[in-house]
């Protein structure tokens, strides 16, 4: 993959992760579908998807300065 790629895909990855971490979106979201028990589950899934893009970010910038 191309830094600019990584970059991309690790800046979007964080924002939605982000933005379903500390925002009710997918709560909302879950209640609407009736599937609301999986709600318990969503910090399973929701905080480690966010440190793996935070990392992918983080590993893009490192390459792109390494690069240039």
């Amino acid at each position: 993959m191309s830094n600019r790629t990584l970059l991309k895909t690790g800046i979007i990855g964080t924002a939605i992760a982000a933005l379903c971490c500390f925002t009710p979106i997918l709560v909302i979201a879950f209640a609407a579908l009736g599937i609301s028990a999986a709600v318990a589950y969503l910090d399973f899934v929701l905080l480690p998807a966010l440190a793996v893009f935070v990392a992918l970010t983080a590993f893009a910038l490192y390459r792109k300065r390494a690069a240039g």
